[in-house]
C-alpha cells in the first residue's frame, strides 16, 4: 500500500511538472494599431518553455522582436524594427517581414510563362523587388494561434488576388511561425494557386546578435555552407554565372570576420555596396539542412540557418544611414543588422537554367527554415 501512495504521489507530481511546462509556453494577442484604411492589426506574443520570446504582427507578418539568450543566459532582442505600427506604415527596408509573391529581384519586372510575358510593378530603379510596390510586407494577414508539439506557434493566411503586382492566379498563402521549445524561430510556408505562376517566399529580419542597436555587425563571424554564388551586375541581377567561391571574398567555407573583406576591391563588393548575394546552399533543394552559421564573440550568441530552399541572400545592411531609430531609441546605422534570406535565387523566372519558381495550378509550393538560437561559453 505505501509503495502505491509513493507511485501516486510521484506520478502526480510529473503531472504537475508537465502542466506547468505547457503552461509556460503561450501565445498572447494585442492590438497594435490600425492602417491608414481603418484596418486594425493586431500584434502576438510567443513564449516558449526556456522564456524566449518573438512578437509577430499580422501587418506584413513582421517579427517585431526576438530574444535570445547570451552565454550568461541573459536575453536580449536581437532584431531590427520598430516599437509602433505607424513607424513601419511610414517606410522601411523590410524589417522583420515576410517577402512575396517574389523574394529578391526580377530584371526589368518582366517574365514570361507559358509563353505570355507577365508585366510586374516596378519599385527598384528598372526592377521588380520583394513582391512590388505593395507586397506581402504591406498587407494585413488572416492570424490565428497554431496548435504545434514543438512550441507556441502562429498561422498568418492571406489571399493573393489574380493580378495583384501583375502576377498571374489568385495564390492562397499560409506561413506558420513557431518558437520552438529549442529556442528556434521555424518559418513553413505552403501556397497553392488556381493558374500556373512564380513563387519565391522568404523572411527579411536584420539580425545583430550583440542586440538590436547595440553597434555595427562587422565582428561578427560568418560560416556558409556553399561553394558558388551567383554574381550579378550593376542593377544586382544575376548574370547567370555560378561562380565558385575559392579565391574570392565570397568565401565563407570557413567561419570568417564579415568586415574583414567587406570593404574590398572585388568589382561584386562594389555593385552591392558590400554583401548583397545570393549563394548556392550545398545540397539538394527540397531537404532541411544547414546553411549558415552566425557567432557573436561578445556575447557568445550563435545562430543557425537549416532551409530547404536552394539558395541564401546574405546583406549586411549596406543602406542603412542612421536617419530610422529602432526600438531602443538608437539609430539604425550603416550595417547595424543583417539578413540572410533563404530563398530561390533572383530572377530565376528568367534564367531557365536556374530552380525553378514555377508553381503549377493546383501543385501545393511547401518550404521550411529554422534560424536557431545557441550560445558558447
Amino acid at each position: 500500500m505505501k509503495l502505491m501512495r509513493a507511485f501516486s504521489a510521484m506520478f502526480f507530481c510529473f503531472a504537475l511538472l508537465g502542466v506547468a511546462m505547457v503552461n509556460a509556453q503561450k501565445v498572447s494577442k494585442d492590438s497594435f494599431g490600425k492602417t491608414a484604411e481603418g484596418e486594425g492589426v493586431d500584434i502576438y506574443t510567443l513564449t516558449n518553455r526556456t522564456g524566449m520570446e518573438a512578437r509577430i504582427t499580422n501587418y506584413g507578418g513582421i517579427v517585431v522582436s526576438l530574444t535570445a539568450p547570451d552565454r550568461d543566459n541573459k536575453y536580449a532582442d536581437v532584431v531590427l524594427g520598430f516599437n509602433d505600427l505607424d513607424s513601419y506604415l511610414k517606410g522601411h527596408p523590410y524589417f522583420g517581414a515576410l517577402i512575396g509573391r517574389y523574394g529578391n529581384r526580377i530584371a526589368k519586372g518582366r517574365f514570361k510563362l507559358n509563353g505570355t510575358e507577365y508585366k510586374l510593378a516596378v519599385n527598384n530603379g528598372e526592377n521588380h523587388l520583394h513582391g512590388g510596390i505593395k507586397g506581402f510586407d504591406k498587407v494585413v494577414w488572416i492570424a490565428q494561434e497554431y496548435k504545434s508539439r514543438l512550441g507556441p506557434a502562429l498561422s498568418l493566411t492571406y489571399k493573393s488576388k489574380d493580378g495583384e503586382e501583375g502576377y498571374p492566379g489568385n495564390l492562397t498563402v499560409r506561413v506558420i511561425y513557431t518558437l520552438t521549445n529549442r529556442n528556434e524561430l521555424r518559418i513553413d510556408y505552403s501556397a497553392s494557386s488556381d493558374k500556373d505562376t512564380v513563387t519565391n517566399l522568404t523572411h527579411h529580419s536584420y539580425f545583430n546578435l550583440a542586440g538590436e542597436g547595440n553597434g555595427d555587425i562587422l565582428n561578427h563571424r560568418l560560416a556558409l555552407k556553399a561553394t558558388r554564388f551567383t554574381p550579378t551586375d550593376a542593377g544586382s541581377i544575376p548574370t547567370g554565372e555560378l561562380r565558385n567561391v575559392n579565391g574570392t571574398p565570397f568565401s565563407f567555407l570557413k567561419s570568417t570576420v564579415i568586415g574583414e573583406r567587406i570593404n574590398g576591391s572585388d568589382e561584386q563588393l562594389k555593385f552591392g555596396s558590400g554583401y548583397d548575394h545570393n549563394w548556392i546552399v550545398n545540397g539538394p533543394a527540397g531537404v532541411l539542412r544547414q546553411a549558415a552559421s552566425v557567432y557573436e564573440p561578445t556575447t557568445g550568441r550563435v545562430m543557425d540557418v537549416w532551409t530547404t530552399e536552394p539558395g541564401i541572400q546574405f546583406y549586411t545592411g549596406n543602406f542603412l544611414d542612421g536617419t530610422l531609430t529602432g526600438k531602443g531609441g538608437k539609430p539604425y546605422a550603416r550595417r547595424t543588422g543583417f539578413c540572410l534570406e533563404t530563398q530561390h535565387y533572383p530572377d530565376s523566372p528568367n534564367h531557365p537554367t536556374f530552380p525553378t519558381t514555377t508553381l503549377k495550378k493546383g501543385v501545393t509550393y511547401k518550404s521550411t527554415t529554422i534560424y536557431r538560437f545557441t550560445a558558447r561559453k
